[in-house]
């Protein structure tokens, strides 16, 4: 599955939703920001590593992210930030369904679903040369694209009301008897702001 939406539109909260309603719930449900970690920190993260892989490798070598999401699902968030050499290493792991840790050669068979995000053109990058076009397409045998919120303005008030009890209960506090209604009184100031990094924006 892959997830199409701007930053804050909620991708990482649809992924764990698709999770926990299928058969794999009972399984593990793993993360990655695939542009947060550097790009030979990345490779370890993902497919692990074996002793002496490198200066510094823990000894009896670490299971990657692929191996601690066997069974469950292995969320690849900003997938479009992926390095091209590790596209070529995950296009494998898709296709074979095993994977070989850094500095190894025995293959380690997984059974995972692939939900990955993006907030970038995809397409625009293959053309660019910077995105692999056989990997898009074993990414992308579902596409879902999640709205703007500048798009669904009839969600705002219900969004502002949920966020504003969320902040409440984290501090320990109730929410104000008139809080919903103050909240509703703000609707067309709400309604007037384009809100560019939506949910995430309005939280």
């Amino acid at each position: 599955v892959l997830l199409q939406g701007e930053t804050g539109t909620g991708k990482e909260l649809a992924a764990q939703a698709i999770h926990k309603e299928s058969s794999r719930a009972r399984q593990s449900f793993v993360a990655v920001n695939c542009g947060a970690i550097a790009e030979s920190l990345l490779e370890s993260e993902l497919f692990g590593y074996e002793e002496g892989a490198f200066t510094g490798s823990r000894r009896g070598g670490h299971a990657g992210l692929f191996e601690a999401a066997h069974r469950g699902t292995l969320f690849l968030d900003e997938i479009g930030e992926m390095p091209l050499n590790l596209q070529t290493r995950l296009l494998r792991v898709l296709e074979e369904r095993e994977v070989v840790r850094v500095g190894g050669v025995r293959p380690i068979p997984v059974d995972i679903r692939i939900i990955s995000a993006t907030h970038c053109d995809l397409e625009q990058r293959i053309r660019e040369g910077r995105f692999r076009a056989d990997l898009f397409y074993r990414l992308a045998v579902l596409r879902l694209r999640l709205p703007a919120l500048r798009e669904r303005p009839e969600d705002l008030l219900a969004l502002a009301q949920w966020s504003l009890k969320q902040a409440c209960a984290a501090i320990g506090s109730r929410p104000h008897p008139n809080s919903q209604a103050e909240v509703a009184h703000c609707r067309d100031v709400l309604q007037q702001y384009s809100w560019p990094g939506n949910v995430r924006e309005l939280r």
